[in-house]
């Protein structure tokens, strides 16, 4: 079985999309993805990229095609749940500290539900301390250990090295996919990294 990575930042929604179209891909394929928190502001700066809507904000019709893709994508998945969180951009530093730190803690795929759904169902505000509090307390976190094991030194280098070892490996945004070394970036490259899992495995 190939090992295939998930590198994701809460702040991206294309992140969100995919990882709920993810456990289909893994019921089908039998291959569990390995979710990486990255921080996604650290990626665009070492890699001189920017978000669709700084990049593309001056190019005529550009950003109006990218929410209908987004519309279909939602609509082909039955991803009614989804909005578009109202406070965005959200500065997402706290809670991928905060990821790493439920990872070590063998919380990371409560969490991620917690806070995927609080980004991109709920619209929470989740660069303010008191929401992001409150949003782990709603769903069952021990919301001061996690908050506090953020701010330790263990987790903040850890985060950091994840997002400079994305970069080194081609990564430029988020969501990104690793099968073995095989790089893909995008929900909608998703397909083909359901291919490449298929091919791998089948050798």
């Amino acid at each position: 079985m190939p090992k295939v990575e998930f590198l994701f930042d809460f702040g991206s929604p294309n992140a969100y999309l995919a990882w709920r179209v993810i456990p289909a891909i893994e019921a089908r394929t039998g291959v569990r993805f390995a979710p990486v928190p990255v921080l996604l502001g650290g990626i665009f700066k070492l890699t001189g990229n920017q978000s669709p809507m700084t990049a593309f904000g001056h190019i005529r019709n550009k950003l109006q095609y990218e929410q209908l893709e987004t519309q279909r994508f939602v609509r082909r998945h039955f991803l009614k749940e989804f909005r578009f969180n109202t406070h965005f951009p959200v500065n997402t530093l706290a809670i991928m500290r905060g990821a790493v730190a439920a990872e070590m803690d063998g919380a990371l795929a409560n969490y991620m539900t917690v806070m995927f759904r609080a980004m991109w169902e709920t619209s929470r505000k989740m660069d303010d301390p008191a929401e992001i509090e409150a949003v782990l307390r709603e769903g069952g976190l021990d919301a001061q250990a996690l908050m506090a094991a953020a701010q330790s030194a263990p987790v903040k280098q850890r985060l950091m090295a994840n997002t400079e070892s994305a970069v080194e490996r081609g990564a430029f945004g988020s969501p990104t996919f690793f099968v073995g070394d095989e790089i893909y970036f995008g929900k909608d490259r998703l397909g083909e990294v359901e291919a490449e899992i298929v091919r791998v495995s089948s050798l």
